[in-house]
């Protein structure tokens, strides 16, 4: 199976290595706890706290085992590549909707970095893709559930 290259940020890859370190060291080390607290409890077999804090550490190891395997496929931005000529993972762009003449900004960012809450968006949303490649002045178009949305690209920023 060919693995799928994960587009980060500078910023992206350190919070990754730092949620890793925390679920290999700090949450180990809870769950571990749990798990000897409940062992105390005596018979196995009728003890949830055991078989919950059991699920906790599967769990965990999921998600360690998903952010090695996203570090391990990372690519990293580089910043002094980002040009404001096109849109690109790293632009920030202000685009309007030209129906209902709003303006947003958005944050382009690979997959793993989506934030909605910051306005981060991937390079894989329908916005993103549409984005990618496009100039300022440019009016692109997004197929959305409730049809086709055009936006002009207004300003490329890094």
């Amino acid at each position: 199976m060919e693995e799928k290259e994960v587009l980060l940020t500078q910023e992206g890859y350190e919070k990754l290595e730092k949620d890793l370190e925390y679920l290999r060291t700090e949450k180990r080390a809870e769950i571990a706890e749990r798990i000897k607290i409940a062992l105390g409890f005596g018979d196995l077999s009728e003890n949830s706290e055991y078989d919950e804090a059991k699920n906790a550490q599967a769990e965990n190891e999921i998600k360690i085992a998903n952010l090695e395997q996203k570090l391990r496929y990372a690519k990293i931005i580089d910043e002094s590549e980002i040009d404001t000529e096109t849109v690109q993972v790293g632009n920030t762009v202000k685009i309007k909707d030209l129906e209902f003449k709003e303006d947003f900004e958005y944050t382009i960012v690979g997959s793993t970095e989506v934030d909605l809450s910051q306005n981060k968006i991937s390079n894989e949303s329908p916005i993103g893709k549409a984005l990618i490649g496009a100039k300022k002045g440019e009016t692109v178009e997004v197929k959305a559930p409730a049809g086709i949305i055009k936006y002009k690209i207004l300003d490329i920023k890094k």
